[in-house]
């Protein structure tokens, strides 16, 4: 009895030895995977990275296809139509997003839709839950220990990986600008930095170069921090975050809590919009209110608290909210951009303007003047805000290069003033060299990430998400293609941003054979050629 029970551990021991060898009769092989990046000329380093990454999946198996877009071509694809199965794009570390609130949301099931900030479709009841957990959380310290669990909870299900935090560095012109201060995460090209610039000569012209334009100028249908960035120098909000990252009343002479669901803000007075009228407590009431009956994914984070806004004088507006929001004086209202009530409100469906027909009025410190696709935009100083007093230029011009080579040939040769993007490696070392230019560095608290659609297969599985992960060779990308100029990322909450950094979590180093365990653990397995199988 025991020589036959011995016999049959063996032939299990043989079976199970040939299972794991041979592929199963009914698995088959996995369909090609498409990894979305930008161009070359664009960014070469996310170009460069998306290689680097699909190399290493051929070796785990996988058939892989690397296709660059250009810049708009991905974004639409990304947010707008939801049409990948990986992505490499980034999020910026604009000022508002040192809060934590953001970074978070594009984790946030409720923001799958399509132009919404999930793209990937990430969907994890408890992380919901935890996201209003500490949206309500005005205790600090209680809301601090909500979005570290929020980090370890999402990010062994491995949604998105975050693949490098880049060191922003930028450089100015000294001898035709001073005073041109950088601010963590945007570098110089902040919303404040023409209201700083103080011209050395005649000129006062600000001249910024970059090599993308925005996807649109339309505040109800722009997704790409090119079109905010020039948005927000001619539309006012609320709150302003000073470069310090201190809210600052802007359009609001005040801001008061009545209690934890309401808060009244009260308008400066005297403030008009760019065509000469009046903006009153009604054109507050009504951007929220279009905001909220638009089909506008992009600001739903900001204005998911809100459930009315009522007017309660010329210069007077009550927010009432669903639901306490620790970030909603701070940072929602810092970033919806006032609308001109008497031109938006016969505006029946916002986010199917034609160009040629999106209104440019607002009320901000520079007022639109001209916008040449692909070539150049620029704006002229609004000398009726009440902060023109302290901005010493005319003038803003944006001059719109083909790729960051461009730009850096305009800053040597004095075509712009300024960039507003960063350098590439190759280019820090000669503009360092050149005593007219001004070179600063500053840490990001934005990120490049490697998206998957969850809602594709195989990448609507866990294993295979965190095996890519694992495959992924990030300490390359930041010490090759970055010089070093950079730090790999953990988790949507960079470490420069310590407070709200989770350094715990789990981490996915480069390891081909991790990968390899982490995907036959699942079920997979390698047919003749080493291609895999399931």
């Amino acid at each position: 009895m025991y020589r036959h029970r011995a016999l049959g551990t063996g032939l299990a021991v043989v079976l199970a030895t040939t299972a794991s060898s041979l592929p199963a009769l009914s698995q088959e092989r996995i369909g090609t995977i498409e990894l979305l990046t930008t161009t070359e000329s664009y960014d070469p380093i996310r170009y460069e990275a998306a290689f680097i990454i699909a190399d290493a999946w051929r070796q785990l198996g996988f058939e892989v296809d690397v296709r660059p877009l250009e810049f708009r071509t991905l974004l639409d694809r990304f947010y707008s139509e939801q049409n990948f199965d990986v992505t490499i794009l980034g999020w910026s570390g604009r000022v508002d997003r040192l809060d934590p609130q953001f970074f978070l949301g594009t984790l946030d099931s409720r923001q799958g839709v399509l132009g919404g900030n999930n793209p990937g479709g990430y969907e994890n009841p408890d992380y919901d839950a935890l996201y209003d957990a500490q949206g309500r959380e005005f205790d600090i310290e209680t809301r601090q220990a909500i979005v570290m669990d929020m980090q370890d909870l999402y990010v062994p299900d491995m949604p998105v990986l975050i693949l490098f935090h880049r060191d922003e560095v930028v450089a100015y012109n000294n001898t035709t600008f001073t005073d041109m201060l950088a601010m963590a995460g945007e570098g110089l090209y902040s919303e404040w930095g023409p209201m700083q610039a103080k011209p050395v000569g005649e000129r006062k012209t600000l001249r910024i170069g970059g090599p993308q334009e925005p996807d649109n100028v339309n505040p109800l249908a722009s997704t790409s921090v090119w079109g905010w960035k020039w948005m927000r120098l001619f539309y006012d909000r609320l709150v302003r975050l000073s470069p310090d990252v201190e809210p600052v009343p802007w359009a609001a002479a005040s801001v008061e809590a009545v209690d934890e669901v309401t808060i009244d803000v009260t308008l400066r007075e005297g403030m008009t919009f760019h065509d000469g009228e009046p903006v009153t407590a009604a054109d507050i009431a009504f951007t929220f209110d279009y905001y909220l009956g638009a089909d506008y994914s992009y600001f739903n984070a900001y204005l998911a608290p809100v459930d009315r806004v009522e007017q309660t004088s010329e210069l007077g507006v009550r927010f009432h909210l669903k639901e306490p929001s620790a970030p909603f004086a701070t940072i929602s209202l810092s970033q919806i951009p006032i609308l001109p009530k008497h031109i938006w409100e016969t505006i029946e469906d916002p986010g199917q303007l034609a160009p040629q027909d999106v209104p440019t009025i607002g009320s901000g410190p520079f007022r639109f003047a001209r916008y040449d696709r692909g070539e150049f935009k620029s704006l002229e100083t609004f000398r009726d805000h009440f902060h023109s007093d302290e901005i010493a230029i005319d003038a803003v011009e944006f001059v719109i290069f083909a790729d960051a080579e461009g730009v850096f040939t305009g800053m040597q040769t004095g075509q712009v003033d300024m960039t507003a993007w960063r350098m590439e490696p190759g280019q820090i070392a000669l503009a360092e060299a050149n005593p007219d230019l001004t070179v600063i560095s500053v840490p990001d608290f934005g990120y490049f990430h490697m998206t998957f659609n969850l809602r594709r297969p195989p990448l609507d599985d866990r294993a295979v998400r965190r095996a890519l992960a694992m495959a992924s060779d990030r300490e390359r990308m930041v010490n090759v293609l970055l010089d070093g100029r950079g730090e790999v990322g953990t988790s949507v909450i960079a470490p420069v941003n310590t407070f709200w950094h989770n350094p715990f979590v789990e981490r996915f180093d480069y390891d081909l054979d991790a990968a390899r365990a982490e995907l036959e653990a699942a079920g997979y397995s390698w047919d003749a050629q080493g291609r895999i199988m399931r």
